[in-house]
């Protein structure tokens, strides 16, 4: 049973960088596809970015594309999500899920496409 766990969150100040971790156990992450999503307080979530399996696919939605990187270290089992020029309005429960593909070139940043979820990591931007 694959289970995801996020990490890296944190208060960051206006401007600042951070990089969040979804580390994987249970599964070799090879063949999952993996999405990070965010929630805001009152809000519904949000797709912010996915890697294919393989690595070869990355997408990223239009409110943090530029200021974020999506990579992933499958020998560590774990992806990332490298955040840069934060905003108070980034700020949320940052969550990552997965989904198993026989063929690790797609991705979704759709939230109903995912199998398996984190319990999301708070990032809090703010002076």
């Amino acid at each position: 049973q694959l289970q995801l766990v996020e990490s890296g969150g944190g208060l960051v100040q206006p401007g600042g960088s951070l990089r969040l971790s979804c580390a994987a156990s249970g599964r070799t992450l090879d063949n999952y596809a993996i999405g990070w999503f965010r929630q805001a307080p009152g809000k519904g979530r949000e797709g912010v970015s996915c890697i294919s399996g393989g690595g070869s696919t990355a997408s990223y939605g239009d409110s943090m594309r530029g200021r974020i990187t999506i990579s992933r270290d499958n020998n560590k089992n774990t992806v990332y999500l490298e955040m840069s020029s934060l905003k108070p309005e980034d700020t949320a429960v940052y969550f990552c899920a997965a989904r198993w593909l026989s063929y690790p070139m797609i991705c979704s940043r759709n939230q109903g496409w995912y199998e398996v979820w984190g319990q999301g990591t708070q990032v809090t931007v703010s002076s």
